[in-house]
């Protein structure tokens, strides 16, 4: 114990996986509370206001009156508290174009962010996998589970739980390091197999889109699964399961077209190598006559054909993205986000008769609207043109956000 009392908290905690009976002693309550007060008791720049309050409340507390692990648990939490506050000031810089925090990649890397899937089968058998590889973009995150024995068999999954979690910055290399779980999603597999949609094929692999945003890779050949997830960035993490923050606009009884106008959307197509097409639209309206086609836009972005591809593993598929869109209220708020893998189908009949070449399409469809979008090869300029962009909400929406009865 007077070895273990000069170690700080990374060795104190690298050391307790030694054997039992150093997870014993490094676990001890005097060490823990020592490295406590010394620690965050005496440094006046570390601690945050609330720590001298603390100190009095847990001063005179004796070893045995607190639960076990009470100190080293109260040591984590309150320096996950303060890089917490710190970071969280980064969060109020708002991109005008997507009105997300534009440093949120920033603070995920910085308070040591990650996630973990969990997996359950039918069989009841649990397992817990870390992303092969993560990335982000201006607004998602695309997180990609893969390699061999990552997932069991697709017939086989019955549940699916994405966790966010907080590792304490610890030096501690070959160790996972200790840190808080966030459940940020559950998905039943079996109530979703009936509706999976196959966005891109070729010999030995088959990708399902099995809802918006959650794709699964099917190996035809090797008995392997692969999965990504996109989520947008108003998934943020916290240290309790997530719950969407509902943002509620003031009630305006004096606007007779309330709910229905100073939209602005902002919408990239992007792969897992490079952004293929972005645009931003301003003062879209619908009318009341027509509320479920909320907008509609005409555009001429435009990308090289050759990079509309989708990068799975080590495969690539044509006419498959990402799409990112996000969709401001006349508040500059976030009405509707999406993050989800699109595929782009030939269409037998042209689009418009004032281009020429072949002509494609793009649909998105979840719980809150639809995203239809109409593209066309042009074979001389070797580019490929959005030429049509609308954009669905749902009339519950619409009614949920801004207290109508449309």
């Amino acid at each position: 114990m007077k070895v273990l009392s000069y170690l700080d908290p990374s060795a104190l905690f690298s050391i307790s996986h030694v054997s039992r009976l150093f997870y014993q002693l490094a676990n001890d309550e005097a060490l823990w509370k020592n490295i406590y007060i010394v620690e965050l008791g005496k440094n006046k720049k570390r601690k945050p206001k609330c720590m001298d309050e603390l100190l009095l409340k847990t001063a005179t507390l004796e070893v045995h009156d607190g639960a076990a692990g009470h100190w080293k648990w109260l040591y984590f939490k309150t320096v996950a508290a303060y890089d917490m506050k710190t970071w969280k000031s980064h969060l109020g810089l708002i991109s005008r174009h997507t009105g997300l925090p534009s440093r949120t990649e920033r603070v995920l890397r910085n308070l040591h962010v990650t996630w973990e899937l969990t997996v359950s089968d039918k069989s009841g058998h649990e397992g817990t996998h870390e992303p092969s590889w993560s990335q982000f973009c201006e607004t998602s995150v695309t997180l990609c589970w893969s390699g061999g024995g990552c997932l069991p068999d697709y017939q086989q999954i019955s549940t699916l739980q994405l966790h966010g979690v907080r590792r304490i910055a610890l030096n501690c290399p070959g160790l996972k390091k200790p840190g808080w779980r966030s459940l940020m999603a559950t998905l039943d597999m079996q109530a979703l197999t009936g509706s999976t949609q196959v966005i891109g094929q070729d010999r030995l692999v088959e990708l399902k889109l099995l809802q918006p945003g959650i794709i699964i890779g099917v190996w035809r050949v090797i008995t392997s699964q692969a999965a990504m997830l996109y989520f947008p960035f108003y998934f943020f993490f916290s240290t309790s399961p997530y719950v969407e923050q509902i943002i509620k606009s003031p009630f305006d009884d004096i606007d007779p077209e309330y709910g229905l106008h100073g939209y602005q959307l902002h919408i990239v197509l992007h792969n897992t190598a490079c952004e293929i097409m972005s645009g931003s639209f301003h003062q879209m309206f619908c009318q009341r006559s027509n509320l479920f086609p909320l907008i509609f836009t005409t555009s001429h972005c435009s990308s090289r054909k050759e990079i509309l591809t989708f990068a799975y593993s080590s495969t690539s598929f044509q006419n498959c993205c990402i799409m990112s869109l996000t969709l401001l209220d006349e508040f500059k708020k976030p009405f509707w986000c999406v993050g989800s893998p699109v595929s782009m189908e030939l269409e037998k009949t042209p689009v418009s008769y004032d281009y020429d070449g072949e002509h494609f399409s793009i649909h998105h469809q979840d719980s809150d609207g639809q995203v239809k979008m109409k593209l066309v090869w042009m074979e001389e300029q070797k580019q490929l043109a959005l030429i049509s962009l609308v954009v669905y909400v749902t009339v519950c929406k619409v009614n949920e956000h801004f207290s109508r009865n449309y």
